[in-house]
């Protein structure tokens, strides 16, 4: 039996990046349309996942509620009123997805993330949620220093504003060698084939 420990060749996490989030923030009113948009191709994306055995983890901001777990967090962002609940909604995560809580905009920046990844064998990443330039960028810049390989479908990040995620992607293709294609264009199971490659 292999060492948990040691990446398995090819084996691929999904990450969801901020999608449980009330967008109560400055900016938070310009990002909501994207978000949302991008929520139902996450959406997608996690059900292709779900039916390839890929893991799903949300990483995600805690909102300064320090004493919070994952339920508390979710009904945060889901209250009346909330800009966010549509993306509550739509990626509610489940009992069997695994949620790591980060207080920077790292996913790797003190969280568990950098343990689990390598319990789950994993190598790969996918990397979906918002912001595409702040939360998305800061942690495909971690993975990037830690050799996973990274694939942004361009479909499933936003930002405030297009020029933004544009030159977030840009960064992300030629900085730290990820694939950005939309996950409408790229098939899940021709990027995890790619591995065999």
């Amino acid at each position: 039996m292999a060492d948990a420990t040691e990446p398995t060749p090819g084996a691929t996490a999904l990450l969801i990046i901020d999608m449980i989030n009330d967008l109560d923030f400055e900016g938070g009113e310009q990002l909501a349309p994207a978000a949302v948009a991008a929520a139902g191709r996450i959406r997608a994306l996690r059900d292709r996942a779900d039916a390839a055995d890929v893991p799903v983890i949300y990483v995600n901001d805690n909102f300064g509620r320090w004493r919070a777990e994952r339920s508390s967090i979710v009904d945060h962002c889901r209250r009346q009123g909330s800009r966010g609940a549509a993306l509550i909604d739509a990626l509610s995560p489940r009992e069997r997805d695994y949620f790591v809580v980060k207080p920077q905009f790292s996913g790797f920046y003190a969280t568990n993330l950098p343990v689990l990844l390598p319990q789950l064998g994993v190598s790969r990443l996918i990397l979906t949620g918002v912001a595409a330039d702040i939360c998305v960028l800061f942690t495909a810049a971690d993975a990037h220093m830690r050799d996973y390989d990274l694939w942004v479908p361009e479909d499933t990040v936003a930002s405030e504003c297009t020029e933004h995620l544009d030159w977030a992607l840009e960064l992300m293709r030629k900085s730290m060698c990820a694939e950005t294609a939309a996950s409408a264009d790229l098939r899940l199971q021709t990027w995890l084939a790619r591995a065999d490659t």
